[in-house]
């Protein structure tokens, strides 16, 4: 069995993955099973660099604020702004200060300096406007979509004026009010006024696209596409915050549910341009339903790339990736019954796994499920094993 697992494992590069998959994907997602570890985000900048130098990848995304990452997105394709100030605006979740992330900004700035358009590196957000204690006030994307429209359409054919949605609107702090997630009483979302904004975002929405051809003829392809990034943005924002305002004991299987849905519609928007590397937590690309307890009550919902999948195909591969230790973490060695243990025995540092080739060599023994002493990482289930393109290991993360 030793030798067969040797013979499944090759370089983590770009050839190597294109080896492993039928054909060239438009969304090829790459996962990792903790956040905020340096060396896991190098690995991904190395091969999204070699994914654009010789496969012809022109996107990345990443598990940060769809909105935000316009910054992002402007700066590496010419805006102006410092790289301080895009790093400070452009992510959430705390991902700005990574020194990984920065270092990605900052190559795929140099790489478009001079280049044509079509050329270019682009940059996208796959989250939601959502962290985990809240969600952002509708307003950037309302305001955004309704200025697009009244620039382009006749004034009769908008549902409302801008001064409309702004006084519906009111202060952002209450949209934005953390004491939300844990106590539903706290939420405007089923307030009249967000119960009117539901029904005028949906107006936009419908708007956008009855008026496609005249819209398509007066835009860019960056306008278009913003367009339909605000409006999925703020139907998405409304519709989180009508059930952050829910009671029922489905309140958090259906919070769940959206988030991973608002993310699937990013992924299928950013693969409209693709060929992209996306990248996130190994959670929301695994093609199996999601489970999550809390207490003593369970939550199901399906992954983002669970949607993806059923509508993509082969069109989109998921890495999943493991690693053996994070000793700054309490995450020692694994034990050698596990999937993360058998690999970790190997010599390299890091390495592919052809998983067809790991499940031939694996036979009829069954890896056991490694436990983490710590919550912020998350094993691979070897149950799942026939449903990963490949493996991406680390064998030891260190701190950053």
């Amino acid at each position: 069995m030793e030798i067969g697992i040797k013979n499944s494992v090759h370089a983590v590069e770009a050839a190597s993955v294109m080896r492993l998959l039928p054909a060239r994907p438009r969304l090829l997602a790459m996962g990792e099973p903790t956040h905020g570890e340096d060396l896991l985000l190098e690995v991904r900048n190395e091969l999204f660099r070699q994914l654009v130098e010789h496969e012809g990848y022109r996107t990345i995304g990443i598990e940060s604020d769809c909105l935000m990452g316009l910054v992002v997105d402007d700066y590496v394709t010419g805006g102006g702004g410092t790289l301080d100030e895009v790093m400070e605006h452009g992510f959430s979740h705390g991902w700005g200060a990574s020194a990984a992330n920065r270092e990605l900004v900052r190559w795929m700035r140099a790489y478009n300096d001079g280049r044509p358009e079509s050329e270019r590196v682009r940059f996208a957000g796959l989250d939601g406007p959502l962290e985990i204690s809240h969600a952002a006030s509708p307003r950037q994307a309302l305001m955004a979509l309704h200025g697009y429209l009244a620039a382009r359409v006749g004034a009769d054919l908008l549902p409302c004026e801008a001064e409309t949605l702004d006084r519906l609107l009111g202060s952002d702090d209450r949209w934005a009010n953390p004491a939300t997630m844990m106590d539903p009483s706290q939420s405007v979302g089923r307030s009249a006024e967000a119960r009117e904004l539901r029904l005028l975002a949906d107006d936009l929405v419908a708007l956008l696209y009855a008026e496609t051809p005249h819209l398509m003829a007066t835009s860019s392809r960056d306008e278009w596409d913003r367009a339909h990034l605000y409006g999925r943005a703020a139907t998405g924002l409304l519709r989180y915050h009508h059930w952050m305002a829910d009671t029922s004991p489905g309140r958090m299987s259906r919070l769940l549910g959206l988030r991973s849905s608002m993310i699937a519609a990013n992924l299928l928007a950013v693969a409209e341009r693709g060929p992209a590397l996306v990248h996130a937590h190994n959670a929301h690309f695994q093609r199996d339903k999601s489970t999550m307890r809390m207490g003593d009550q369970p939550f199901e919902w399906w992954s983002s790339g669970a949607i993806v999948r059923a509508h993509l195909g082969e069109d989109f591969a998921f890495l999943a990736t493991a690693l053996g230790t994070i000793p700054h973490q309490g995450v020692d060695v694994p034990p050698s019954d596990t999937l993360e243990g058998l690999l970790h025995a190997l010599p390299e540092d890091r390495y592919l796994v052809d998983t067809r080739k790991l499940a031939d060599a694996l036979g009829d023994t069954r890896p056991a499920l490694r436990v983490s002493p710590w919550f912020g990482y998350a094993p691979l289930d070897p149950a799942h094993l026939a449903s990963y393109d490949g493996i991406v290991f680390v064998k030891d993360v260190t701190r950053s």
